[in-house]
């Protein structure tokens, strides 16, 4: 049978973390849902190994970080060490978080929400979304065989392997510079190959100088410019392979192209093609967007859907929020006089621990109402 908590929070993020923070201060009963195996995974997902984490701070906003055990000290450190923090701080506390628990949907219930996910349902009088925007894109392959890496946890682990990243931005180059850089130092000859769909990759100048340093040190970098991910088959020994293939070059006659391919297992492959923000789940639990144009939103790109959010971060549907990158870079703030305007949202462990807070205090002025 279902259990049920004042508040499911789902997604163990910056804002999910001092949501429950909050909840449990307050002496409310409370569930943290996270697909992950440990806290922030988001985060850990969303940059390679090594990126330096530091504590900013939205200039429209003032510090200090509200919450101790998730402020990051004043000096950059690795994301891992930021995560290994937040670990320590959430076992010290005791937060109810459930994780390996990826969310399915939701259901109203005679006294509030049922949230399913992939391995139970939960009853709910106030829920809060608080995962981020880094939902993966799909590799758009055929093939029974889809799943490839998403982010470089160990690049040790890619020694004498040759290796493919897919994507042409600035995630994908930092992902080829530190694979080719463990490579090179290891004295393995075996390439790095940076395949994107395109023919032009755009990164920005930093990322740029870091490839180039690292091309000049020797660094085995094969570029694969229009490079297709087609099909994702299981080859005769059980392995699971992504067949990629070039742009088509010479053909003869009869409309006979000539394409060159290349496979790898797909355990070497890593795709950095992007994600996109959750707005197919909010519609499909009815949450009112707003699409964008031009005389409505000067923030979010045209044709971008924005939620509609009240000051306390409540959606159109009473009892439900959301916080965090899900809802960057903007969204559409309900004002006093039933108005709407365009609010700016950055997407940073500052903003979303804010956000966690905001909505608990819109939780339990809304309880005690009642």
């Amino acid at each position: 049978m279902s259990k049920r908590y004042d508040i499911v929070i789902i997604g163990g993020g910056p804002g999910g973390i001092a949501a429950a923070v909050k909840a449990q201060e307050a002496g409310k009963s409370y569930v943290v849902l996270e697909k992950g195996p440990r806290p922030l995974q988001g985060i850990v997902d969303s940059y390679p190994k090594g990126k330096k984490v530091y504590p900013t701070i939205p200039r429209h906003l003032e510090g200090p970080f509200p919450i101790d055990g998730l402020t990051p000290p004043p000096e950059k450190i690795p994301v891992e060490a930021y995560v290994d923090q937040v670990e320590r701080f959430v076992q010290s506390g005791g937060l109810n978080i459930r994780y390996g628990e990826e969310y399915r949907d939701l259901d109203e219930d005679r006294s509030g929400y049922v949230v399913r996910t992939s391995a139970g349902a939960y009853l709910a009088k106030y829920v809060i979304f608080a995962f981020g925007s880094n939902i993966p894109n799909d590799l758009g392959i055929y093939g029974e065989a889809k799943t490839v890496r998403r982010n470089l946890e160990n690049p040790q682990d890619y020694i004498g392997i040759p290796t493919l990243v897919i994507g042409g931005g600035n995630a994908a180059a930092d992902v080829v510079s530190a694979l080719s850089k463990v490579k090179r130092e290891a004295d393995d000859p075996t390439p790095v190959y940076w395949g994107h769909i395109k023919e032009k990759f755009e990164i920005n100048k930093d990322t740029a100088r870091d490839l180039g340093e690292e091309i000049l040190l020797g660094g085995q970098i094969k570029i694969l410019q229009g490079a297709v991910p087609k099909i994702g088959e299981v080859d005769s020994e059980g392995i699971d392979r992504l067949y990629i293939h070039q742009s088509p070059g010479a053909h003869g006659s009869d409309d006979v192209f000539m394409y060159q391919g290349m496979s790898f297992p797909m355990k070497n492959v890593i795709a950095c093609i992007g994600t996109h923000g959750p707005s197919a789940i909010f519609n499909g639990i009815n949450l009112q967007q707003i699409t964008c144009t031009g005389e409505i939103c000067k923030i979010a790109r045209e044709g971008e859907q924005l939620l509609m959010l009240s000051a306390t971060l409540q959606t159109s549907r009473r009892g439900i929020y959301a916080i965090g990158g899900s809802i960057s870079p903007s969204y559409m703030e309900i004002q006093p006089d039933r108005t709407i305007r365009e609010k700016r949202h950055s997407n940073l462990i500052f903003t979303a621990i804010q956000d966690g807070i905001t909505a608990m205090e819109g939780i339990l002025g809304a309880s005690s109402a009642s």
